[in-house]
Parts: structure tokens; sequence; C-alpha cells
């Protein structure tokens, strides 16, 4: 648990002091593609939302400044979201 606590959450401010997960939040990692190691805050998200997963705005994929990466779940790991795509 130490370990997850020092990640970095998707969306945190470059700024922030403390950019790592909350108590009491949910959640899942990001794993290959441009987000590679971040967290993604899934609290209070539906089941159908959780079982498509989502595209993810970065400047780090393929198409840069204004595209997404695309992440779903990971099979029979449900605190794993694997890269599926560059989306512009």
């Amino acid at each position: 648990m130490d370990e997850l606590m020092r990640r970095r959450v998707y969306g945190a401010d470059h700024d922030d002091p403390d950019p790592g997960p909350r108590p009491g939040r949910v959640y899942v990692e990001l794993v290959a593609g441009p987000l590679d190691g971040l967290l993604l805050d899934v609290t209070g998200w539906p089941g159908e939302r959780l079982a498509s997963g989502a595209a993810l705005g970065t400047e780090l994929g393929k198409f840069g400044a204004g595209g997404s990466a695309v992440y779903g779940p990971v099979e029979g790991d449900p605190k794993r979201w694997a890269w599926e795509a560059d989306s512009p």
C-alpha cells in the first residue's frame, strides 16, 4: 500500500505538493502507453463506465496537445487498465 500512496494521480496539478492518491478514493492503475504508472480516480463511477474504460486527455500521445489515450480494464484484474490506442 505504501507504493500505491506514493503514486501520482492522473489530472493532478504538477505544482501540487501532494499529487498522490487520497484516502477514501478508488483508483485504477494505468498500464503501458503515455500515461503508464499513473493512477486514475474512478470513485463513484458506475459499473458500465468502469467496464468500458475511458479516453483520457494527454499531450504525451501520438496526437500531441488535444489528443487522448484510450485505456480499458484488464481482464481478471479490476485494479488495472491497459492502454489500447491514442486518439485525436
